[in-house]
């Protein structure tokens, strides 16, 4: 891997300037973009820096959270608070993701997106209304273990925590959770198989490889 020292600045408008000339591989009008990472890495304030950039540039964009697809209480916390199986393979309502984020931008679709669907604080339906994303528009769909799940992203780019900086860096009430990004790694080699990896053990100066 060839990493490469840049600031957050400079990152935001390289990945900028790279989306405007990103084509949907199916055919459609919206390219799809994951900006994974574990919530310590902060994956989605670089999708909304790399958005607000787009939008300098004259292109739409539409920043959306995982955290908005959890799945209710009761699903999430079935097997207790702290069960890890449960956090990497059913916390996240993909089914939910697919129809509601994905389907509307397939070839065809209505670009007609659902930006949320549960908030986890009230566990109740968000009740948001729809945003209309105009041909062109980009979806930057943000959160953890995203990689594993077969979306039809058009370009990935994957926020790179060390074990050492992921552990300092996650609550302490979230710790439980770091045996999934272990298995994570494991399994799906996120730095391999992202388009764009972005090493973000060092807040103030990152390293990329894209």
């Amino acid at each position: 891997m060839r990493l490469e020292a840049i600031t957050w600045e400079r990152l935001t408008d390289t990945l900028a300037d790279r989306l405007l000339k990103l084509a949907p591989a199916d055919g459609g009008d919206w390219p799809r973009v994951a900006f994974d990472g574990a919530p310590a890495a902060r994956p989605g304030d670089l999708a909304q820096r790399v958005a607000d950039a787009l939008r300098v540039r004259g292109r739409p964009a539409l920043v959306v959270a995982a955290q908005g697809f959890l799945r209710p209480a009761s699903l999430r916390f079935e097997y207790g608070h702290e069960d890890v199986e449960a956090y990497y393979s059913g916390w996240f309502d993909t089914g939910a993701l697919w129809r509601e984020v994905f389907g509307p931008l397939d070839p065809g679709g209505t670009g007609r997106i659902l930006p949320d669907l549960w908030d986890p604080a009230t566990d109740r339906a968000t009740r948001s209304p729809y945003v209309q994303l105009p041909p062109g528009g980009l979806l930057l769909l943000h959160g953890p273990l995203l990689l594993g799940h077969w979306f039809p992203f058009d370009l990935t780019v994957h926020m790179r925590l060390s074990p050492g900086a992921l552990h300092r860096r996650t609550a302490p009430e979230e710790q439980w959770t770091l045996p999934a990004f272990e298995r994570y790694e494991a399994e799906r080699d996120p730095t391999a198989a992202a388009d764009v990896t972005v090493r973000a053990d060092d807040p103030r100066h990152p390293a990329w490889n894209g």
